[in-house]
């Protein structure tokens, strides 16, 4: 574990208090699994990844706030721990597999996951519309279609190939982490990056939960999609990374009561 510490004073300024909490809070929380904020008599604070237990602090006699750091990893990546997922009762349920197949094969996507996504997207539904305006099978919103030279999100087939290249594109951007990548379709990478990792959003998180439970449990070996889903674009060859930044506003703002 890497001993980190830094004394301040209800005196700092909230500017300064904002950037070495925030600095502590990154460089930390990959190391450490607890960050530390204690007080002493006259205010002082300090902020510290050792406890007061095995630290030097013993004037510190107050214990403000104990911030225990986890991993935005969700699952380790083996399957098992994503649980299962009923197969759909929707009569198109496997319709629309040679687009899947054929996009897939297109842009370098793997398919079960593209199954995958479309169940929870829109459970087979061409013409499903969102309250926020998603369209179509994958549940494209009007500015992502343009984007991926989508015409006509209602059509299946420009659908299906407008949202293969945006997962594509994610796994690039994001060194194909599969849950960022799908975390990234739901609440847009900007949140991704904003949070090192899967947002804190329930619904985020219920999204990559429940597409990874459908890949593994039902379509990654599917045989409508079996000629390209064992290729190396299945998900065997990507990664499942931490977050090391998640919990920076949580932490700062800790520190902002702790000295008032």
């Amino acid at each position: 574990m890497i001993n980190v510490t830094a004394m301040m004073t209800r005196y700092l300024s909230p500017l300064l208090l904002g950037t070495v909490a925030s600095t502590l809070a990154f460089s930390t929380a990959t190391h450490a699994s607890n960050m530390y904020i204690l007080k002493d008599e006259n205010g002082q604070v300090l902020l510290t990844n050792v406890s007061k237990q095995s630290g030097n602090f013993e004037k510190f006699t107050k214990t403000v706030k104990v911030t225990s750091y986890a991993s935005s990893k969700m699952y380790d990546g083996s399957g098992s721990n994503y649980g299962s997922s009923s197969a759909s009762n929707s009569g198109n349920r496997n319709a629309y597999d040679s687009y899947i197949r054929a996009s897939a094969a297109r842009h370098g996507v793997d398919p079960a996951l593209m199954k995958a996504m479309m169940h929870t997207e829109s459970a087979f539904n061409p013409n499903a519309r969102s309250p926020v305006g998603a369209q179509g099978l994958m549940q494209l919103m009007p500015a992502t279609a343009r984007r991926f030279k989508v015409s006509n999100p209602w059509n299946p087939a420009e659908n299906i190939e407008g949202s293969a290249k945006y997962i594509a594109w994610l796994m690039r951007r994001f060194n194909n982490n599969v849950e960022h990548a799908i975390a990234g379709y739901n609440a847009g990478e900007g949140n991704v990056d904003k949070y090192g990792g899967i947002p804190p959003f329930k619904e985020t998180r219920n999204y990559v939960q429940k597409v990874m439970s459908r890949y593994h449990s039902l379509y990654k070996n599917d045989a409508g999609l079996s000629t390209v889903s064992n290729t190396n674009n299945g998900l065997q060859n990507a990664s499942y990374g931490t977050s090391s930044n998640s919990n920076n506003a949580n932490y700062v703002k800790s520190a902002y009561d702790a000295l008032r």
